[in-house]
């Protein structure tokens, strides 16, 4: 995607082949910094801190990070090492267990000797996979835009609405739920988006808004608990959202705040869908509510909030009252009963276990 006229992906390697940049969504949406990772710590510091989030990049982050231990140490016991710290570093979206997994298959079995130099490969491999499968998405996306544009008058803008930031910063490039937005717009389909702000670190407000308005694309933020009054009164067409980890029977698990949109979808009748890169399919579980890990975040994210000043300055306050207690819950499961379909890069899939294993049956194997 293109940032003042220059294409930018979310991370990339620098001209020495060693080490990589990658744009640092804790500056946004004040600033627009590039940050430089030379080491495992620098990319774990990087993931746990959430200068890169979203599932998809937080796993092709981690590959690169496989690659800072091969260059360092190409032992067996490095890479335990280097794959350990950083599957510790956020617990809920899958794509960071199986883009190590990737990368440790692929290294494991060579010599020492070889294996800095297969690492590298194959984490630009998982990058390049990363954006052709979204834009895969973003295409069968496109149809379910269209056809809801067919029903409208010419000039009437399909209302999208849709949670956190699923978009090309939360990926390498394009975006999950996003790209179906970008490629209706760049194709000349009207279309508006409803950005919620997504409490409590706005990524809604903050990047979901920022890429919308650099692409050019129309949208409006909104308080997060104002979506079921426009789903209400018919002013959301369809719900299009991301996700961090999808169970083998289609429970979808998303930001916090997701489930309430998929409940208010499904009494106003409104389409749900989850746009879903197949390497966030975890087939080893299937209860999402049992199974998938939540992470509790700081309730400093609640309990602050960080804006800029009429003067243009940054400030950090307090907005919760004295000694209240703070919980942050950073994700919700969403029941694949309130799933209209999943955009994939294979198409549109039932959230059902028998639609998603035939989907994708080599993932089911290697589960």
């Amino acid at each position: 995607m293109k940032v003042n006229g220059k294409s930018y992906r979310t991370i990339w390697p620098t001209k020495t082949g060693r080490t990589v940049e990658i744009i640092d969504q804790t500056r946004f949406p004040h600033a627009f910094e590039i940050v430089e990772l030379r080491s495992v710590a620098d990319v774990a510091r990087a993931i746990k801190t959430m200068q890169v989030r979203g599932a998809p990049l937080i796993g092709a982050t981690a590959a690169y990070g496989v690659c800072f231990a091969m260059d360092a140490d190409p032992s067996e016991q490095a890479l335990d090492d280097a794959c350990a710290a950083l599957l510790a570093t956020r617990p809920t979206a899958v794509n960071l267990r199986w883009a190590l997994d990737v990368m440790r298959r692929a290294v494991l079995p060579l010599h020492p000797d070889l294996r800095s130099e297969k690492a590298w490969q194959v984490a630009a491999r998982i990058c390049d996979e990363d954006v052709a499968i979204n834009m895969a998405i973003g295409m069968h996306g496109l149809e379910i835009i269209r056809r809801i544009a067919e029903t409208k008058g010419p000039n009437a803008p399909v209302n999208v609405l849709t949670h956190c930031n699923a978009g090309w910063l939360a990926t390498v490039d394009w975006g999950t739920a996003t790209a179906p937005v970008y490629m209706a717009h760049d194709s000349g389909i009207p279309v508006h988006v409803w950005v919620d702000e997504t409490r409590p670190r706005n990524q809604g407000a903050f990047l979901t808004a920022w890429e919308l308005g650099h692409h050019g694309v129309p949208h409006t933020v909104i308080a997060d608990n104002a979506g079921g009054h426009l789903m209400q009164h018919g002013e959301v067409d369809v719900v299009i959202v991301g996700t961090d980890r999808t169970t083998a029977n289609g429970d979808v698990c998303n930001k916090i705040g997701t489930y309430l949109k998929a409940l208010a979808a499904r009494d106003c009748g409104v389409p749900f869908y989850v746009a879903l890169p197949s390497p966030t399919i975890d087939f080893t579980i299937s209860d999402g509510l049992v199974d998938i890990p939540i992470e509790e975040r700081s309730g400093s994210e609640v309990s602050h909030i960080t804006g800029r000043t009429g003067a243009g300055e940054v400030h950090t306050v307090e907005i919760v009252a004295a000694g209240s207690n703070v919980a942050n819950p950073a994700f919700d499961v969403t029941p694949a009963r309130l799933v209209t379909g999943l955009i994939t890069e294979r198409g549109i899939v039932e959230p059902t276990r028998a639609a998603l294993a035939a989907a994708f049956p080599e993932r089911v194997a290697g589960a």
